[in-house]
């Protein structure tokens, strides 16, 4: 069953001006995430997808971005296959046990001036 929806919209220039800025990475991303977008010369689109990402999971569960939950405990990573997927850690991965989620399906893309992501979470 279909618990949560969300999507989410973002210019890709907006994540570029802040990525660069003191702790905004870490605050937002995993070091897994950093690395693995520091290693592409359009980096900031990557960035830009995974923190659309988290955003759309965040709407999914109701809190949108100023919930009681950390941007960086919602890692998103690539599957052996290349699809991305989302890992949950700390305080948000107890609230997903305890809502008892079975399934949460992600979807990102980007292209040179947005990046977009969708998320559906089942039960």
């Amino acid at each position: 069953m279909i618990w949560g929806i969300g999507i989410d919209i973002i210019e890709v220039e907006r994540v570029a001006q802040k990525v660069d800025k003191p702790g905004f990475k870490e605050r937002v991303f995993t070091e897994r995430e950093i690395t693995y977008c520091d290693t592409f010369h359009l980096r900031a689109e990557r960035y830009a997808a995974r923190f659309a990402a988290k955003e759309a999971f965040f709407k999914a569960i109701g809190t949108g971005w100023m919930g009681a939950f950390s941007f960086n405990e919602v890692e998103i990573v690539h599957n052996p296959a290349g699809k991305p997927e989302i890992v949950l850690h700390g305080e948000i991965k107890q609230f997903a046990a305890k809502q008892a989620f079975v399934n949460i399906q992600l979807s990102m893309s980007h292209i040179k001036e947005t990046a977009a992501a969708f998320v559906i979470i089942e039960k």
